[in-house]
């Protein structure tokens, strides 16, 4: 281990955003960690996984503690299901291809989505109609305060749509360090509900889809819709999904008839904010050096020198422009720093 000073965080985030770190150090153990946590009790603290989803709109005057733990193995499997563990620090994409390899299904329609498996439980990622906590078992974490190991069971996770206990109750108090998922040996529940999955499939005239023809598929579509991070800086989907009262939307959608929307409880609908932010006409915009991505509205990008805070007054503007223009309110699902 060594401790940095004035580090450069521009490789260190998918939007290529140059900022400072006052002080840097990664870590490649729980041994580790807890030994950088206990030397440097008194000092500001900030827990980096892979970068994937935040934005740095300042430097970041607090000791940057990267996160770098790399494993995964089988603990249990029985005839009908296995129990895997992964570190925190391993990519999320190479995760689930292993699991793929494997033939264990759970984790295919969230192929290719950025970071590290460590921050996956923080935002309950999901993807073409799964979710973390769909295959989610428990996590085991370690308390900044007191840099004790606890375990979290689902339950305990309070999972919702990118949502959880560590973005809310538990925010800054625990740094997970591992996570376990139950997944199918057999008779897997391929999920190709999405009609993007099911168009690009049939394209392969693929009628009984296999782990990996799911993979590949989602793969495909994502590459197709989504800048690749290395190539062009970028979050992913910077905006969540909003979810509105149907009482709500019924009156919003008598003035849009044209609004897209997905039915997700008896109560509830969720509207596609791509959809919002395209009919604003954002889709492909620039200004200056960031802009909205030319094939996925959801996506804000840098184009080489932008900073933070421009992509962040992007953002705004969108927000503002869709709630005086449909009376809807969209959040940022990517942290803002």
């Amino acid at each position: 281990m060594e401790m940095q000073n004035n580090f450069s965080l521009k490789n260190y985030n998918t939007f290529g955003i140059e900022a400072k770190a006052k002080q840097f150090i990664a870590v490649h153990s729980v041994a580790e960690l807890k030994t950088v946590l206990k030397q440097n009790k008194l000092e500001k603290k900030f827990i980096l996984g892979g970068g994937s989803n935040m934005l740095l709109t300042k430097d970041i005057e607090a000791l940057v503690i990267h996160i770098d733990l790399k494993g995964k193995k089988i603990i249990e499997e029985n005839e009908d299901f296995v129990w895997v563990e992964s570190q925190a620090g391993e990519s999320w994409h190479e995760f689930v291809l292993w699991t793929i390899e494997q033939n264990f299904g759970g984790l295919e329609n969230m192929s290719l989505i950025p970071g590290n498996v460590g921050t996956t439980p923080v935002q309950n990622i999901g993807a073409y109609g799964t979710e973390i906590k769909d295959t989610f078992i428990s996590c085991e974490a370690l308390s900044i305060a007191n840099q004790e190991t606890k375990k979290f069971i689902k339950d305990e996770c309070h999972f919702g749509y990118r949502e959880s206990i560590f973005k809310n109750e538990a925010k800054d108090q625990y740094v997970i360090t591992s996570v376990i998922f139950k997944l199918t040996k057999h008779n897997h529940k391929i999920n190709t509900s999405y009609g993007d999955i099911t168009a690009e499939l049939a394209k392969n005239s693929i009628s009984k889809p296999t782990l990996k023809d799911v993979s590949n598929a989602v793969i495909a579509i994502r590459q197709s819709k989504l800048p690749d991070p290395k190539e062009l800086g970028n979050s992913g989907s910077f905006f969540k999904n909003p979810i509105l009262l149907k009482s709500d939307f019924e009156k919003i959608h008598q003035q849009f008839p044209e609004m897209k929307y997905y039915d997700i409880s008896e109560t509830e609908v969720k509207v596609p904010a791509g959809w919002l932010i395209e009919q604003a006409g954002f889709k492909g915009k620039r200004f200056g050096n960031a802009g909205i991505h030319k094939n996925q509205a959801l996506v804000l990008v840098n184009y080489g020198n932008a900073t933070g805070q421009e992509i962040l007054n992007i953002s705004k503007n969108i927000q503002e422009t869709i709630l005086n223009t449909f009376g809807i309110q969209i959040e940022a699902e990517v942290n803002v720093i």
